[in-house]
């Protein structure tokens, strides 16, 4: 993967969209829109702008459409833990949108005890994209991207570091820079679309590397997915997900 802008920045980034094509359901009915914003009655929030946001039950939504020649994106939740994203974006490279929802931790790692999160995803089986959890710091400087699956032409920023088992799971490690932040990336070894991720082991597992101090604050816990291309439109449903933080 190309070096990428982070994300907190990106919406600094004035992009050329292609036209809004279709509204998306929450669950998946497609209809033609007669505006911009998608209709469908099941939905508590809905929207098809680039950098629509929403907030519910102490995270935020959103649609975050920021990387160079995307194409439309519609993203539809009835919940912060139910939504789905129905995205077009062209078979070209580099990341397109990262529609995610958003916890914030606002501790340093050696004051968080816990530090997890349950996830239930249905992903398409064509495009390049990956179901990732990305986490910041609050400063903005170190990166950790949490892969638990991913299909098509699509990788890590950085070359592989090694390979550890942490929280029950065995991660591939990939280390390398965007060219402003630190960007450290876990691949799973066996690829999930459900299950627990337990966070605080992979940081502490970084401290212990030297890459992070223990004081630093860790700001965002994001889930999402990172599209790269879902030409002629892929549905993106996230069915269930939740941070547990102590």
């Amino acid at each position: 993967m190309t070096a990428r802008t982070p994300r907190t920045r990106r919406t600094l980034r004035a992009l050329v969209l292609a036209p809004l094509l279709a509204a998306l359901g929450l669950f998946g009915s497609l209809a033609a829109p007669s505006q911009a914003a998608p209709a469908s009655p099941a939905a508590a929030w809905e929207t098809c702008d680039q950098w629509g946001t929403w907030q519910n039950g102490g995270y935020t939504l959103y649609n975050n459409i920021w990387g160079q020649g995307a194409g439309s994106q519609c993203i539809a939740a009835d919940s912060a833990s139910r939504w789905t994203v129905r995205a077009d974006h062209p078979n070209t490279g580099g990341v397109k949108s990262y529609p995610n929802a958003k916890y914030v931790v606002g501790r340093p790692i050696s004051g968080i005890s816990t530090l997890n999160s349950t996830f239930d995803v249905t992903v398409p089986s064509a495009g390049a994209y990956n179901t990732s959890y990305d986490v910041w710091d609050s400063d903005h400087q170190h990166e950790i991207m949490i892969w638990p699956n991913w299909h098509g032409a699509v990788g890590p920023i950085g070359g592989k570091v090694t390979d550890v088992s942490l929280g029950g799971r065995q991660w591939a490690v990939y280390k390398g820079s965007n060219g402003n932040n630190n960007v450290y990336s876990f691949l799973a070894a066996q690829q999930t679309k459900s299950g627990r991720i337990d966070i605080k082991p992979v940081l502490d597992w970084i401290v212990r590397q030297g890459w992070m101090p223990s004081n630093e604050v860790i700001g965002d816990v994001q889930f999402g997915y990172e599209i790269t291309s879902s030409s002629g439109g892929l549905d993106f449903r996230t069915n269930s997900f939740g941070v547990t933080a102590n």
